[in-house]
């Protein structure tokens, strides 16, 4: 099978690639200009040079598919570089939509994100955006809706190891945020961390099962661990023990309100927000409607943070 990918040089997109590669399909990826080097293992895959937002680049890309797979998303919009969660993750599915539509590839599968909703915040609300207009596209879809990811990045940003770069190699103590002035509960909101190769083997799965066709799917790892909980597995992942102590999240507001503008402050107030709401599966049975077994999470699943 020919499977177009858009969004497939990050993390979840050269995993999700290599996976159908093993599993003998032929990835066809969408790659800006310049990106070249990051395909994983051209020899198999057809690049098509392109912009998510040029028709025609997705016209080249779609070509000849038998199904298309989007991927592309961000955590953080800088609006001034033009870069948008609306931009990307609803207009650009849309037009992804609307190529399907025009090269007769009548399978989309969508990645999404697990709690998302149209009244949350604007990352939240792009993705349930995209989600409505795949849905009511008449096409054959099925979208996944993943927790936070981690596995080995391979020189990608990924959740661990940016973890371990911005908090654990610090030399501050690490963040337990919590809500309100007193510090209850403080790093006890829970978050389902789910393995990179059992999401790229959902997405393979679902290209081939017609079952999974108008279904979503909200894909958590095997726990329900507290922020605490993680940054401490990572920390002793990393050889290390971290000093931690509470951290108001009405302060850590205050201050990305007056600097995350920047690319190089390490976190957003919306980011901030989202990660207070949690992000664990209410109805956790995902992986075994497609079945699948998640990988749990721990110290010898992060070996590559010592890489």
């Amino acid at each position: 099978m020919k499977v177009a990918i858009i969004g497939g040089t990050g993390f979840v997109g050269t995993n999700i690639a290599r996976h159908l590669i093993d599993a003998g399909h032929r990835p066809r990826l969408l790659v800006r200009p310049g990106s070249e080097q990051k395909v994983a293992r051209p020899e198999h895959c057809d690049i098509v040079l392109g912009d998510v937002a040029d028709p025609a680049a997705l016209d080249r890309c779609l070509e000849g598919s038998d199904a298309v797979i989007y991927l592309i998303g961000i955590l953080r919009e800088f609006p001034s570089r033009g870069i948008t969660f609306d931009a990307l993750q609803r207009v650009g599915v849309e037009d992804t939509i609307a190529a399907a539509k025009r090269q007769g590839v009548d399978r989309f599968v969508l990645m999404s994100a697990n709690g998302v909703h149209v009244e949350g915040t604007p990352y939240q609300r792009s993705k349930a955006l995209a989600e409505a207009a795949l849905k009511a596209s008449g096409l054959r879809w099925t979208i996944f809706r993943p927790s936070v990811i981690f596995g080995d990045p391979d020189g990608r940003m990924e959740f661990c190891s940016q973890l371990k770069k911005d908090i654990i190699d610090s030399p501050m103590p690490a963040p337990l945020f919590y809500s309100g002035l007193i510090p209850k509960n403080a790093g006890g909101f829970e978050l389902a961390p789910v393995h990179i190769d059992d999401v790229a083997a959902a997405f393979v799965l679902a290209l081939t099962e017609s079952r999974t066709e108008s279904q979503t799917y909200s894909l958590c790892g095997p726990q329900r661990l507290s922020w605490k909980a993680i940054l401490t597995t990572i920390a002793a992942a990393s050889g290390k023990t971290k000093l931690m102590s509470p951290a108001p999240a009405m302060a850590i507001k205050a201050t990305a309100g007056l600097l995350d503008r920047y690319p190089w402050f390490p976190i957003s107030r919306d980011q901030i927000k989202m990660l207070m709401e949690g992000n664990v599966c209410f109805e956790n049975d995902s992986f075994a409607r497609l079945g699948l077994t998640p990988t749990p999470f721990g110290v010898d699943q992060l070996g590559y943070l010592n890489r």
